[in-house]
Formats: C-alpha cells, structure tokens, sequence
C-alpha cells in the first residue's frame, strides 16, 4: 500500500458499531453523534449528542436510543417540569426503588417545581439553583434536605445533558451548602450499663440490645426477619432494611441495603442470643393471645403489638422515653450505633473489622468516624513500638 493510501485510510472515520448511528470527529477534536428519530409533520428528525470522546458519545447514542423504545423522545425547548415528567417516567422509574421515587416525586412537588419548573430546560443558569438553595434554607429546609434536592437535580440534569437536550450540566458548578457532621456521642461504659438495666423486661428489650451491641442502623434493626438468625449457630444476616417514604400516607416497605457492604453476617454474643430467643417466645404468646384480630407479618423480629412493620418515628419516640426514665443524657438513637463501634475500638479490635462489623463501605469511613475513639489505643500502639525499639531490656517505660 502506497503512503498517500496509508494517509487516506488513516483519515477515514472509523466504523461504527451496530447501533451507535452515525458518529464522527470534528474539526475541532471533538466527537459527535446523529440519532435518525424519523419522519414527524413532514419533516426529517435528528437528534445530535456531543463528546470529548468517541465512547462518550457512543454512550449518549446508546442512552438516547434506549428511551426512544420507551417512547417520544423529548425535543429541545421544553420546561424543567416537561422534562422533569419525562425523566421520572423513562428513567428513574425503571431504576430507583418505589420509595426513593416516591421522595424524587415528593421533591420536585414541594421545592423544585413551584421554583424552576416554569423555566426553559436550556435557560436554566447556575444562579437559579443557588438562589433556590438559599430560599430553601431560610424557610428552614435542612442542610442535608438542600444537599439531597441538589443531588436530585443533578442527576435529572445529567440525563438531559446525555440525550442532548441541554449542553452543560448548571449543577455542576453549584457547590451546595457544606455539610454539617454530627459529632459521635455515644455513651460511655457506664451509661451503656444503666441503659441495658433500663430497658429489662422491656417488651423490645432485644431490640435496643440488638441496637447496642451489633450496631445495626434503624431501618437494619426493623428490617430483620427471623429466617435472617440461625439461632442454633448464634449468627444473624444482615440483608435488608425497613423504610419509610418521606411522603404523607406512605406506609413502610423493605428495601435493599444502604450498600453492598452492609451485607454481613455476625455472630451474636451469648446474653445477645438469650435475648433474641425470650424475644421470641414473648412474641408468641402475644400472637397467640391476638388469635384472629392480629394482621401479624410471621416474618418480622421486630414487630408492633398487632404484628405490623414498626414506624421508625415511633421506634424514635420509644427509645427517647427510655433515655428519659432512665435518667440518661438525650443522645440520638443512632448514637447507639456509635457506642457499639466505639466499645469494639476500646478493646483493642482492629479497624478493619470494625468496619466489617458496621457495614461500611469504606476504612477511611470507620477511621475519620472513631478516631477519637481511636487515639487511647493508638498511643497504646505507639508506646508498644516504643518499648520494642528504644526502651532497655529489663526496664519499664
């Protein structure tokens, strides 16, 4: 092959792929895409997607492709509430668990629609969403509600942005408000102590011992189902949760975890194990004391006096008022996880496990979390490296 035939099929566009449309480089280095939507009103169709890449774009093709068999596919022009119901409808419903649509719908009717739907979906600037941030938190929205609604904007942005629809994702360059972390405040060894002789005898006695010394989160600790312990080799799995839609009426569902990590078995500590087990047995006789008037759930270990799926708000509710009779300091429920993490680090248990035993999906979670916790034994580490290397043999540091 001569060097001008080299030269002429270097500058041929390469194949596409089965599916990808008609994709080529540009004279300016980057890539774009043609999806053919056919003949509408007499008139030729296109859809055009853009990328620094040529995979980049070969995914947008694909992502476009893949709604038109759903459907319509949106055209240019429409307001941030026509694409937002398109949105909802051709992608996050087949993807998203019925309660976290249930939240994105809830969303969009509470803040994002009233504010920015009336907008045209490519006149959307970054000043309309920090404005929309500030307002919503003077009227008191929380940080960690404002960094969600950004979260959800995004995502529905981003979409758009890959069907081609708009050209820059506007939330990407909105920083929302910082994150405010709640400081760990688990109980000390004695307060843990007084509230386990608290809740003796109490009809979910098993329940906050589960809390205590597993560390399972809520929706964990509510979502356990008896075929989940295997009480004769003392282990408990771990596999889903119990959650409440944010929105009015909702009833509670199970869901999967907050990751894969928090998939885990553990073993139970024997007063833990004798605790599930009277558990049981005080849940039997009460069904059987309910005979026909219970709409019990066999499954559930954690239950209502009727058998139902317990609220989380009043399983708050409850733990208040045993911190309350008890003479305890208020701490939040979610502190019992902590102190079940901080007693592990205490006694000296090796951070990876401890990030095993909570279900976190990353060490550096675990350490940024407990280090505090942390500091006593790590200087015991320190003083044993000490002693090892520097201290003289046969005399004490």
């Amino acid at each position: 092959m001569s060097t001008g035939s080299r030269q002429h099929c270097a500058q041929m566009p390469a194949k596409r792929g089965y599916g990808e449309g008609s994709i080529h480089k540009r004279a300016d280095g980057r890539w774009s895409g043609v999806i053919d939507l056919g003949w509408k009103d007499g008139k030729r169709r296109r859809k055009y997607v853009y990328g620094v890449t040529r995979a980049q774009v070969v995914d947008k093709v694909k992502d476009v492709q893949k709604a038109r068999e759903a459907g319509p596919i949106p055209t240019k022009g429409q307001t941030v509430a026509q694409w937002y119901a398109t949105y909802l409808e051709k992608v996050a419903t087949p993807k998203v668990r019925p309660s976290t649509l249930a939240n994105y719908r809830r969303e969009y009717d509470k803040h994002i629609g009233p504010n920015l739907g009336r907008l045209r979906l490519e006149k959307l600037e970054p000043v309309h969403l920090a404005d929309l941030y500030a307002r919503k938190q003077r009227e008191g929205l929380s940080v960690a509600s404002v960094r969600l609604l950004h979260a959800n904007i995004r995502r529905c942005l981003n979409v758009a942005m890959k069907w081609g629809l708009i050209t820059r994702n506007v939330a990407l360059v909105v920083d929302p408000p910082s994150r405010v972390d709640h400081e760990v405040d688990p109980f000390t060894v004695d307060e843990a102590r007084r509230f386990l002789a608290a809740i003796r005898g109490h009809r979910m006695e098993a329940r906050w011992i589960v809390g205590l010394s597993l560390g399972l989160r809520q929706g964990e600790a509510l979502g356990l189902w008896w075929d989940d312990f295997d009480l004769e080799a003392g282990t408990v799995q771990v596999r889903r949760q119990l959650e409440r839609p944010r929105v009015k009426g909702a009833k509670p569902t199970f869901g999967p975890l907050k990751t894969a990590r928090s998939r885990r078995k553990l073993n139970l500590p024997s007063p833990v194990l004798a605790a599930i087990r009277a558990h049981d047995e005080r849940q039997y006789d009460e069904q059987q004391d309910l005979g026909e008037d219970a709409c019990a759930d066999a499954r559930l270990v954690f239950a209502t006096t009727i058998g139902t799926p317990i609220d989380a708000r009043n399983d708050n509710r409850e733990f208040k008022a045993i911190l309350k009779a008890a003479g305890l300091r208020d701490i939040r429920l979610h502190d019992l996880r902590h102190t079940a993490a901080s007693l592990l680090v205490a006694q000296k248990v090796p951070m990876r496990v401890v990030m095993e035993v909570l279900g976190h999906s990353q060490i550096g979670l675990s350490m940024n979390t407990y280090s505090q916790v942390a500091e006593p034994v790590l200087q015991a580490v320190a003083d044993a490296v000490t002693s090892a290397l520097w201290d003289e043999p046969g005399t004490e540091a």
